[in-house]
């Protein structure tokens, strides 16, 4: 069985739009841990203990994925974090 090529394109665009964006959040020398849990609660709305160990991740590996999800809130918990000078990224 052949895909015409206009439906095998769409098929892969669906798959593109399925897959979650990921907000990536960089360690600095500035923020305390208590900030920067915190501001992790605040942009994720997880438990204290998951920002407590995306902290420890983001600060012995120098960045650490602390969301995934659809692109507009991806946007929304970067958007957050940087409310105090976090830096952050987000891939798609």
């Amino acid at each position: 069985m052949t895909t015409n090529p206009l439906e095998q394109h769409d098929q892969e665009d669906d798959v593109l739009t399925q897959d979650p964006a990921k907000v990536i959040l960089f360690n600095d020398d500035v923020h305390s841990f208590d900030e920067v849990i915190v501001q992790l609660i605040k942009a994720t709305r997880c438990p204290q203990a998951k920002a407590e160990a995306l902290a420890w991740e983001v600060h012995t590996s120098g960045k650490a994925v602390v969301f995934a999800g659809e692109l507009v809130r991806c946007m929304e918990v970067s958007g957050i974090l940087e409310e105090i000078q976090l830096m952050t990224q987000i891939e798609v």
